[in-house]
């Protein structure tokens, strides 16, 4: 209810309202998932999800201005960095690797590799001081997609999928955004950036849900 608020508020041009409605967003999904974690309050998959959670939350909060842009990445750089602790470890023998192809891992990652560096490739002229932020980030998130795709066959389907999607979605937001702030601004950029992302969270969060009831 409260994406879709937004979402309205972005279409409609008021902008004074996305201060109200934004941050709402992530906290109602924060309380979601507080309230479903309970059972598991103290393991590290709970932590690191609802640590994902609260550095998005931050995030969003620090882009609405744009003066805070920097602090904003840092705080979504964690919540990636979350992410992967959080993909890693709710999957089955995370730590083994002896039965990893890495030819074909890489081919299976390179969807995700490409759309990175196209981004990257795009919006590198207009980064200035920010280039080396851009690119830790970028690398970041990219690794957070590449852990969600891990964990085929190591997990549930349906955990997998919420999880492989959400991330792609993820992915997308941020590129969408990227290229909206660094090479070419476009309006419609708002709706699709905070869509992809509202779909990325919800669909990440159902997927670690879909782990906890059938790991």
């Amino acid at each position: 209810m409260a994406s879709i608020l937004h979402l309205s508020f972005l279409m409609e041009g008021l902008h004074s309202y996305l201060f109200y409605s934004k941050p709402i967003i992530l906290l109602s999904l924060i309380i979601y998932f507080y309230q479903i974690s309970k059972p598991i309050a103290w393991t590290l998959l709970s932590k690191a999800t609802l640590g994902a959670l609260i550095f998005s939350w931050i995030g969003d909060i620090l882009l609405l201005w744009d003066r805070f842009f920097v602090f904003g990445l840092g705080a979504f750089m964690m919540a990636h960095i979350c992410y992967i602790i959080a993909f890693k470890i709710g999957q089955r023998n995370p730590g083994k690797i002896s039965d990893v192809n890495f030819i074909k891992t890489f081919f299976r990652n390179l969807p995700i590799y490409i759309l990175a560096a196209l981004t990257f490739y795009l919006i590198n002229p207009s980064l200035g001081p920010l280039k080396i932020p851009v690119i830790i980030y970028i690398i970041v998130i990219a690794s957070m997609a590449t852990t969600a795709t891990e964990r085929y066959g190591k997990c549930n389907p349906a955990s997998f999928w919420q999880v492989f999607i959400g991330a792609v979605f993820f992915l997308i937001s941020d590129s969408v955004l990227a290229v909206n702030k660094f090479y070419q601004h476009f309006e419609e950029a708002g709706v699709i950036v905070m869509g992809t992302y509202c779909i990325a969270q919800l669909l990440i969060v159902m997927g670690i849900r879909s782990h906890l009831i059938n790991p």
